[in-house]
């Protein structure tokens, strides 16, 4: 258990940007991680339950695929290599092609986009309005996509688009996700009507971009006929399905694609966060073959495809995915991590359950109870963090590799932190 947080810290107030944020929640400094451990620089351990926001699916320095990359460097293979075709590259491309694509019956190209989400996300919103020819996104209330302008132009959340100052944020229509407003509203039917009435003001779509369960915007999971609905939307309007897979897939609710049982077949899907399988900056975009119209360059960036996570990507397939006994894993994690957090919810009066799989918490209807649960979760040895519009949900992000008594102690710390915060909170009333 923690006892000791007193490792410098001043370099970072002095020096660090006021951007930080994580930092902030875990006032201590990480000098060495593994598994689904992190290590503090007064020796101090701690269960990982953020996952690098669901980067470190496969946890932290997993060693098939540390070994590969070392043997990769030590023989002087390919560090950075544009868009140049690389042996890195090909074998994964290879496996990706032989363990993912072809068992779904996925015919996509890999478009290797700049290292992160947003970027994904940007070169999606462009490639659909060269597509289409048209400019307006339909995003949803409550989603996320990134930092970047186009990409914060479809998030919802009103703290990261003033990060933006007075930027403009245009080109993209909001609509409501399913039940954002309540169970009586159709959000399905809310669409149909704005873009069947010629006066409602919404633009044709070039494309719907949507999150199957919704990462920073409070774990809100879209349900299969909702999914479906949309799709259908987009192609009775001519749009693009964009489906935001970079938090939600990977495994994180089970299957690889977190949309893959649903019965819909996106056009275009960004990914990134684990799919480096290591933790590297990775992101790519998914495009439908009749949809790769791009000319050379017309999209490009200097660190497209990270030839260093080429190799631990191609490792993670191999090791995780060549057929279901991982996937088995994932399912059965997710019933212990349903039975704990139902726990949560009857401790915290209002509480609800929200999320699926491996990518679930719970709305404690506070952002203020669930920023203390987490701090005493911190205190006691478990790094989680917050999502939602207020902050209101906690969120279990644990590497899908974590074993199963080091998972149970992590979710037991977590329901003693809040039983521990809500009987302060009563005694406090009182």
């Amino acid at each position: 258990m923690p006892t000791d947080m007193s490792a410098d810290l001043s370099v970072y107030t002095r020096r660090e940007s006021e951007a930080r944020s994580y930092c902030r929640s875990f006032p201590v400094s990480f000098v060495k991680a593994q598994g689904s451990q992190l290590f503090d620089a007064d020796g101090n351990s701690y269960i990982d339950f953020l996952a690098g926001c669901s980067t470190l699916n496969y946890g932290h320095n997993d060693p098939d695929m540390k070994k590969a990359l070392i043997e990769h460097i030590t023989e002087d293979g390919i560090a950075h290599g544009l868009d140049m075709h690389t042996g890195a590259k090909a074998a994964f491309l290879r496996a990706f092609e032989d363990i993912i694509l072809s068992p779904r019956n996925m015919d996509y190209k890999v478009m290797m986009t700049g290292p992160t989400g947003t970027n994904a996300v940007e070169a999606a919103m462009k490639l659909a309005r060269k597509v289409t020819g048209r400019k307006n996104i339909v995003a949803f209330t409550n989603g996320f996509h990134g930092m970047t302008m186009g990409a914060l132009s479809c998030t919802g959340n009103a703290g990261k688009r003033k990060g933006a100052g007075s930027g403009p944020l245009c080109g993209t229509t909001h609509m409501p996700y399913e039940h954002a407003f309540g169970s009586d509203m159709d959000s399905l039917r809310v669409i149909r009507e704005m873009l069947g009435n010629s006066s409602s003001g919404m633009d044709a779509p070039a494309a719907f971009i949507i999150e199957p369960v919704q990462g920073e915007g409070g774990l809100n999971a879209a349900s299969t006929e909702f999914l479906q609905g949309v799709a259908k939307l987009a192609k009775e309007y001519g749009a693009l399905l964009i489906v935001d897979d970079i938090q939600s897939g990977c495994g994180r609710t089970g299957t690889f694609f977190s949309f893959e049982e649903m019965g819909i077949e996106p056009d275009l899907i960004p990914m990134a966060k684990s799919f480096s399988g290591m933790g590297l900056p990775f992101a790519a975009l998914l495009v439908k073959r009749e949809h790769d119209i791009w000319k050379p360059a017309e999209h490009n960036g200097t660190f497209r495809g990270n030839t260093h996570a080429f190799v631990t990507a191609r490792v993670a397939l191999e090791k995780f995915w060549k057929d279901d006994t991982f996937q088995k894993s994932i399912f059965a994690k997710s019933e212990v991590l349903e039975t704990a957090l139902k726990r949560i919810v009857e401790i915290v009066p209002g509480a609800r359950l929200k999320g699926r799989g491996m990518m679930r918490g719970v709305d404690v209807g506070s952002g203020d109870l669930a920023e203390k649960i987490c701090a005493r979760a911190f205190e006691k040895g478990l790094v989680i963090e917050t999502s939602g519009a207020d902050d209101e949900v906690v969120k279990v992000l644990a590497p899908l590799t974590t074993p199963d008594k080091m998972f149970q102690k992590g979710l037991d710390i977590l329901v003693d932190a809040v039983k521990e915060v809500t009987d302060k909170t009563k005694v406090a009333a009182e």
